[in-house]
């Protein structure tokens, strides 16, 4: 573990128990600069205490790269609950973690993520000061949807030569909140949708309002297109599938799709275009930062056209410099970082 901190530079792990309301959590907070910490919380059954660990400790390192390409001023954290095959009270469980977090004196920030909604944000501020993303600020998710079609559009743009999308092929892997709403974005700028998720429901849901075509969700990586959109969980972009995408770029909300910057060398060297993860999606960190800071919608909005003209940036050293945009990306983030 302490190997893995060092590697990210995670300055400290915190860990709760509370047999009371069941809850098991972890908080890694990145220590980049001197600057609290901002990120979601994640509520998933892992496979082991371990999986956890290293999930937390490495999207704490993401969350920081993705603030601070963002230019926000914060550090990036992530919460993670493990879940249990039973839960009691859901909202006793989110309240104790409002303790935990409310133990750090302000220096994690939490957020919604995977597995959690704004009413759990709501039960953790019954404990705390220091959450986002509750009921009354509103679900981020929108935000990072259109940040990432905003995405698509530059990164069309720089494979493509044109940022009209319509009778473009986009390839959505995951109908969640993002996917779906990217999808709608998508749809009503005239892009044709191929569309894959593990629920039968949200598939058929893209198919009768967006005009979606079904594919199997292993079938969906390797079907010809123009922009692979990976919406899902992260991780699916390893060297075998890399070597077998058909498609002329990749542009998607889902965190940490790379196995490793060796996979965005191969993606480089296949003349397919990647748009950096936490470049792309980070339109929900930012509204909840701003959001946390007091800044309303006109001036999140203005922040959210930056994700674009950032994509345009990093896709022009990337092209100048015969390097990875997620290697460009990652060395910006660093710099800024560590300035």
């Amino acid at each position: 573990m302490l190997a893995l901190m060092q590697r990210t530079r995670v300055h400290t792990v915190h860990m709760m128990v509370d047999e009371a309301s069941g809850l098991r959590a972890i908080i890694a907070i990145h220590a980049g600069r001197a600057l609290p910490a901002i990120g979601g919380c994640r509520y998933l059954a892992y496979p082991d205490d371990d999986a956890a660990l290293n999930d937390a400790i490495a999207l704490a390192e993401t969350m920081s790269y993705k603030a601070a390409l963002a230019g926000l001023p914060f550090n990036g954290g992530k919460a993670v609950i493990l879940r249990g095959p039973h839960v009691q009270d859901r909202g006793r469980l989110f309240e104790a973690l409002g303790r935990f977090i409310d133990s750090l004196q302000g220096r994690y920030i939490a957020a919604v993520d995977s597995g959690t909604t704004p009413m759990d944000m709501d039960c953790v501020a019954h404990a705390t000061c220091h959450v986002t993303s509750t009921t009354q600020a509103g679900d981020p998710s929108a935000n990072t949807a259109l940040g990432v079609f905003e995405g698509i559009r530059s990164t069309a743009m720089a494979r493509l030569g044109s940022d009209n999308l319509e009778g473009l092929r986009v390839a959505i892997q995951g109908l969640g909140q993002v996917g779906y709403s990217l999808g709608e974005h998508l749809h009503a700028a005239g892009a044709e949708l191929l569309v894959s998720d593990t629920d039968p429901a949200r598939v058929q849901l893209a198919v009768e309002r967006l005009n979606a075509r079904p594919i199997v969700s292993d079938s969906l990586p390797t079907t010809p297109c123009d922009i692979f959109a990976p919406c899902a969980y992260g991780g699916i972009l390893d060297p075998k599938t890399v070597a077998q995408l058909r498609c002329a770029a990749v542009a998607g909300s889902a965190n940490a799709q790379l196995t490793g910057l060796d996979a965005a060398d191969q993606l480089e060297s296949r003349g397919i275009l990647y748009a950096p993860d936490y470049v792309i999606n980070a339109g929900g960190l930012i509204q909840v930062a701003l959001q946390y800071q007091g800044i309303g919608t006109q001036g999140i909005a203005e922040h959210l056209g930056g994700i674009g003209r950032r994509l345009t940036d990093i896709f022009a050293h990337a092209q100048a410099t015969h390097h990875s945009p997620a290697r460009i990306a990652q060395a910006m983030a660093e710099r800024m970082i560590l300035a």
